[in-house]
């Protein structure tokens, strides 16, 4: 594992800054406030960070003093750590007691698309400069390693600053115990009993030492020598496959970002055909000129490698999201992750004699677009359900599971189909009435039901001839209907099973003068049930 250390210091942003004269950043602490942080020229001027304020005022008079805010330094630091994925899938920020300071950046494999670990090292300077930041950066085997090069290592040149594989213990010997990230009150106590080189405790007995120090001691060496693993927490989760590009010149049209990601697919299609695996949920990065970083999520419904249909979906999403991509000067890089994906079984290609073979996948493919366009919750599945009540006869679902966090569970604008209804348990007497079965009626409903459903019946003023006969007018939404046509009625008694008291409903097709048919029905009987009953609209029909 190679992993590249970078530490950058903001280029003051207030004019009334002098960046060659001493600065501290201070905070709160006890007996008032402390500095934190502070630059170069503080550092000669004989201050140190944990001093306090007032001291330092006393030491230098023509001290800089800012406040420090860590959370806005946190901000920027992970904002930092997204652009740095322009060089590799891993990054991660250090976060050390004087604040966010810095970022480990997992270059195995990585180097070789910039030239070497000396290019990456001097591309990757060229552009944190043009940011306005200063980097000192290294690049050894071991986290522990890199940050002490990138620390205390020498600052000119720059390679010098690359530890060789298998080099960090002759790296560390001449560096200063600081550099092995002690805590304040450990390095008083070694530098009280003489040690001042990490190379002078290197072959130190580890029992005497394990017991007069603090375990963090021989556990921060170990990790730079690369005995102890020190795991990095990535600002992303790393992808299972990933694939990025540098452009030689900005791209700045939407078609030219599209043409980059279907080429960086196809380069995916490779290594998920080998693996036997399809994506799943992938995610676009591009990485514009000024530091600025897009990201762009997309699910598929089924496990797919097809490059120009993944690249398709992408521009429906931005097309339903009404994002465009555009920068000031440019995307410069371009990256597509994946972040999910699932067993694709190989599967033999028609010749044209058996087309349904391929309606699966076809199926697949349309679900995608319509989920891209309409968004995850649009797109509907339904399952029948057994019963003759007509809400509760067919259960909605999400069309497809899908992996994504935070999408849609299916529903869409909360309408269902009615279709064919299934059917009711009736009761069949089994063993002479001493335990009984429930036998599932296979016979499909004896009246049309509507195409579309209401999410819940509305009530309807209705206007009958006779108390128990059809509508001839009725109101709903505040619109007047006259009834030309009424079909039924079609009784559908509650479910007994269920005792929720639910009256008896009577439903009627009925044709109004303009054309227009209507599901309604009327809750409760004449004659049976108390009071009068009442009329709702339960669907339309197409």
């Amino acid at each position: 594992m190679r992993l590249l250390r970078a530490q950058a210091s903001a280029a003051p942003a207030d004019a009334a800054i002098d960046p060659r004269l001493p600065l501290v950043l201070v905070a709160p602490g006890q007996g008032g406030a402390r500095i934190v942080s502070l630059n170069r020229a503080a550092r000669e001027s004989g201050l140190a960070a944990g001093e306090l304020l007032s001291n330092a005022r006393s030491k230098v008079l023509d001290l800089q003093c800012r406040d420090a805010d860590p959370a806005a330094d946190a901000a920027a630091l992970r904002k930092l750590a997204l652009w740095c994925l322009r060089y590799t899938p891993v990054a991660a920020a250090c976060d050390e007691t004087s604040g966010a300071d810095g970022l480990f950046l997992d270059v195995t494999g990585c180097a070789h698309l910039l030239g070497g670990e000396a290019e990456l090292l001097a591309d990757l300077a060229k552009r944190l400069r043009a940011f306005g930041l200063y980097p000192r950066t290294a690049i050894a085997d071991t986290a522990g390693a890199a940050w002490a090069m990138a620390r205390h290592g020498p600052v000119r040149p720059a390679g010098s600053r690359i530890v060789p594989p298998g080099g960090q213990r002759a790296a560390l010997h001449d560096l200063p115990l600081s550099a092995l990230r002690l805590s304040p009150a450990s390095l008083a106590l070694m530098r009280r009993l003489g040690f001042k080189r990490i190379g002078e405790i290197m072959p130190q007995p580890r029992a005497p030492f394990a017991v007069r120090f603090e375990p963090e001691v021989l556990s921060r060496l170990d990790q730079a020598l690369g005995r102890e693993p020190e795991p990095l927490i990535p600002v992303v989760a790393p992808p299972a496959y990933h694939a990025r590009a540098h452009f030689l010149e900005p791209i700045l049209a939407e078609e030219h970002v599209l043409e980059a990601a279907t080429r960086l697919l196809r380069q995916l299609a490779e290594d998920l055909e080998r693996d036997g695996v399809g994506a799943r949920v992938l995610r676009l990065v591009l990485f514009q000129m000024d530091g600025e970083v897009q990201s762009l999520d997309i699910g598929l419904a089924a496990p797919s490698r097809d490059a120009e249909h993944i690249a398709q979906l992408i521009g429906l999403r931005l097309y339903r999201l009404g994002r465009t991509l555009e920068a000031d000067f440019g995307f410069e890089a371009a990256a597509v992750h994946v972040l999910v994906a699932e067993p694709l079984s190989e599967r033999q290609d028609t010749l044209g004699l058996d087309e349904a073979a391929a309606a699966p996948e076809a199926l697949g493919r349309l679900i995608d677009r319509l989920q891209q366009r309409l968004g995850a919750g649009a797109v509907c599945r339904l399952s029948p359900h057994q019963s003759h009540t007509p809400e509760r006869a067919v259960h909605v679902h999400a069309a497809l599971p899908s992996p994504l966090v935070g999408e849609g569970k299916g529903g869409g604008d909360r309408r269902t189909f009615a279709g064919m209804a299934p059917p009711t348990p009736n009761p069949s007497p089994q063993g002479g009435g001493e335990s009984c079965a429930l036998r599932w009626a296979a016979e499909a409903p004896s009246a049309p039901r509507p195409l579309l459903m209401l999410p819940r019946p509305e009530a309807a003023e209705v206007v009958a001839l006779i108390p128990e006969g059809p509508p001839r007018q009725f109101r709903w939404r505040g619109v007047l209907y006259q009834v030309a046509e009424a079909q039924g009625p079609e009784r559908i008694a509650p479910e007994w099973w269920r005792r929720t008291g639910e009256a008896t409903r009577d439903y009627y097709v009925v044709e109004d003068a303009g054309g227009r048919r209507f599901w309604l029905y009327r809750a409760g009987l004449y004659g049976r049930d108390e009071g009068i009953p009442r009329w709702f609209v339960h669907g339309v029909f197409g």
